[in-house]
């Protein structure tokens, strides 16, 4: 008899999403994606001066603000036709990868190493699931004392992108036509002495042994988690003034195939049938959609509309980005989540340490952009979570269209109007699940994508904040342990850190 485990909020990521799974001979036979909170900001973007976007659509997220600085300039730059000096390039790379690194390393340290191992009787560690362990107590000790210093790394990635970004999260200086802070000397040997002193030895020496050390006891993630197998990378970190060479390219790869194919911006629509938007905008394209609420509605059951390319899911993210670039082919699957993320945080931070010494002290930060009063563009990046983009649409000098794709849309989307689960609804399915009552391994795959579901216009009710763990088993028959939440079983499970703590 198949019980359906609904676990609401997932924690230990950015924003609010609730999985629901139904288990059946202890694994998963289906699962939904829930978006639970309506973003705004594409909204709020209408009417508004075109430079307002980089600042406004940096608060969608306090984790990955940085990507949506730079889709947003490079959007505008694309409609002001205007290519920033070289500095500008140079330091747009290197705020961006700042947060890659932090983004990366509190991701496996913070968000994911927990699923996998008991840590001390106390908070953050403690309410926990004892299910499926494999560290010894030495390696657990190991690890928790890595966790404490990879929150001192997060902190000086922080700070080595403020040198550049003025602040972080939120930096200030992504603008059309290139940056406002100047590489003065002193600012590249600091942010040279972060890399060379602090962040390249830890995740030389600590964060790629701890990822090998993991993939060693979790063997079995290796064959757990697939999803769809179609990967998809916008490419990012751009090499030349033109963007036509980047450290991670653009492409897509269908079925696990090492092939890589091109991207054709024009074959991504977004459908809404399981969304809680008005059917009228589905299966748009975003340089003609809308985010028209339609709650409720139907079938639907996430705020989260489902990108696709070509009709299709795809899944975006490290693994995506390394496999199109060659980097990492060896497969997909939780683990290899795990292993190809570790892997470009090197990949990044080593280039980083190339480009801070091709920046020129003399040279210049700005090129002027004649403004357009009509325009539109779309500017495509990559966010720590993967593909991220925008498109702007301008009419007399104002927005009057704005749309945004994140990673986690790709990644965590609803079915699409021929009912296709999207990549972590995917991936769910036939994971196993040693006990229903701590379903951790539902959380080991969901927290393998990283999903950031965004900061957002909340959609809530009063007194309807509870947030509970349920577990319902078919046929309307209840949990044997029910606390007064009508008939829905109660977990406590581990909440190592809430949004507004890791910001």
């Amino acid at each position: 008899m198949a019980k359906t485990i609904t676990i609401d909020p997932v924690t230990r990521l950015e924003g609010h999403l609730k999985i629901n799974v139904d288990v059946e001979a202890d694994s998963v036979i289906n699962a939904w994606a829930t978006g639970t909170l309506f973003r705004g900001f594409e909204t709020i973007l209408v009417n508004r001066p075109p430079e307002d976007a980089q600042h406004i659509t940096q608060r969608i997220c306090g984790v990955c603000p940085v990507p949506h600085g730079l889709a947003a300039v490079m959007a505008l730059d694309r409609a002001y036709r205007v290519t920033p000096p070289g500095n500008a390039r140079i330091m747009r790379n290197l705020v961006l990868g700042a947060n890659f690194i932090q983004s990366h390393i509190l991701h496996f340290y913070h968000l994911s190493l927990p699923d996998f191992i008991d840590g001390p009787n106390m908070p953050p560690w403690q309410p926990s699931w004892g299910t499926d362990k494999h560290f010894t107590s030495p390696e657990t000790a190991t690890l928790v004392e890595h966790y404490v210093t990879a929150l001192e790394m997060t902190r000086k990635a922080h700070e080595m992108g403020a040198l550049f970004g003025g602040r972080m999260p939120h930096p200030p200086t992504y603008v059309a036509g290139g940056f406002t802070t100047t590489p003065r000397k002193e600012r590249i040997a600091k942010f040279q002495s972060y890399l060379k002193n602090d962040l390249v030895p830890f995740i030389q020496n600590i964060y790629l042994e701890d990822a090998n050390l993991l993939a060693e006891k979790y063997q079995d993630y290796f064959e757990i988690g697939k999803g769809p197998g179609n990967l998809l990378s916008f490419g990012v970190f751009d090499q030349d003034a033109a963007g036509n060479i980047k450290l991670l390219r653009r492409g897509r790869a269908v079925n696990g195939s090492t092939t890589v194919q091109p991207v054709d911006v024009d074959k991504i629509t977004e459908q809404v049938s399981y969304s809680w938007y008005a059917d009228n905008t589905n299966d748009l394209k975003p340089t003609s959609g809308a985010t028209q609420p339609q709650y409720p509605k139907g079938q639907a059951y996430s705020w989260s509309k489902a990108p696709r390319y070509g009709g299709v899911p795809y899944e975006a993210g490290p693994l995506a980005r390394m496999w199109v670039n060659g980097d990492y082919t060896d497969g997909i699957s939780v683990m290899d989540r795990h292993m190809a993320r570790a892997q470009e945080t090197l990949k990044i931070a080593e280039a980083m340490l190339v480009w801070a010494g091709q920046l020129n002290p003399e040279g210049p930060v700005y090129s002027r952009p004649s403004v357009a009063s009509s325009a539109s563009a779309y500017g495509l990046t990559e966010a720590p979570r993967g593909a991220l983009g925008h498109w702007l649409n301008i009419s007399s000098g104002k927005i009057s269209r704005y749309m945004v794709i994140t990673p986690t849309c790709w990644n965590a989307s609803p079915r699409d109007t021929s009912g296709t689960p999207g990549p972590i609804e995917q991936a769910l399915v036939n994971t196993p699940v040693e006990n229903a009552d701590e379903p951790v391994e539902v959380l080991r795959v969901i927290h393998s994508f990283d999903p950031c579901l965004s900061c957002a216009v909340h959609v809530m009710r009063p007194a309807k904040g509870a947030k509970v763990f349920t577990l319902v088993h078919s046929h309307g028959e209840t949990g044997s342990h029910t606390h007064g939440h009508g008939g829905m079983q109660t977990f406590t499970h581990d909440r190592h850190l809430e949004d507004d703590d890791r910001r």
